[in-house]
């Protein structure tokens, strides 16, 4: 089954026409990894999939059910998760009120599983939320969206100003969630990063997909990474 296919987006701001032609796919437990500089549209083709910035035209499916103009509470309930750019946690809440917020839907993930793939979130569980580091809300928001036990996980920038450290902790969980057959959408602007963990990649540049193929293939050509992504590795 394929996860997610989209085709022929088009997306606006206002008069702003900021994708052109977008579409890609994401096969059952694979891991995506959507790639390119700050401006490409990256957010902006997160933001039309699950429906917060409708696209004006194209075709959306999530596991081979058209979602094109559905607002995000249904996309979410086919069991699609979406962790923003920004993380979005409930600052007053503790840890623990945070990850019971979400309603938990059956599978694998549980807050004890959480806390054990996230021990840092396990020893601050009591903490409120504007008092974890940026490292921490970042996991506490991947946490809260995997206790929905989604089939498909999307993340806008995971590794956005994070510590070396913290950002290798995330992305083994990520790994982690596609070992529990979740498929991946990673959005990065971190090359080299994303194409270490992903199946396939797509490049965007300038609201338009100019590279798609296998991540190995894209990851052992310095010289096109450099080119496509217009960033360094």
């Amino acid at each position: 089954m394929i996860a997610l296919k989209c085709q022929g987006l088009e997306t606006y701001y206002g008069k702003s026409h900021i994708l052109h032609d977008v579409g890609f796919e994401v096969g059952a437990g694979e891991i995506v990894t959507l790639l390119g500089r700050n401006g490409a549209g990256k957010t902006t083709t997160m933001r039309s999939l699950v429906g917060l910035t409708p696209p004006r035209r194209g075709e959306i499916r999530f596991f081979e059910r058209a979602t094109t103009g559905w607002p995000a509470y249904r996309v979410a309930a086919l069991g699609v998760g979406y962790v923003p750019e920004g993380r979005r946690i409930f600052p007053n809440l503790s840890v623990e009120e945070n990850l019971l917020v979400p309603v938990a839907r059956p599978g694998p993930w549980t807050v004890a599983k959480v806390y054990e793939l996230f021990p840092r979130l396990a020893e601050r569980r009591t903490n409120r939320g504007r008092q974890l580091s940026g490292g921490e809300q970042e996991m506490l928001a991947i946490a809260r969206v995997l206790l929905h036990n989604p089939r498909l996980l999307m993340l806008d920038e995971p590794s956005q100003g994070l510590a070396p450290l913290i950002v290798r902790e995330v992305f083994r969980v990520i790994v982690a969630a596609r070992a529990e057959g979740t498929s991946i959408l990673l959005v990065e602007q971190n090359v080299r990063l994303g194409l270490s963990v992903a199946d396939r990649a797509y490049v965007l540049n300038d609201g338009r997909i100019v590279y798609d193929g296998p991540a190995a293939e894209l990851a052992a050509d310095e010289e096109r990474v450099r080119s496509l992504a217009g960033v360094t590795s």
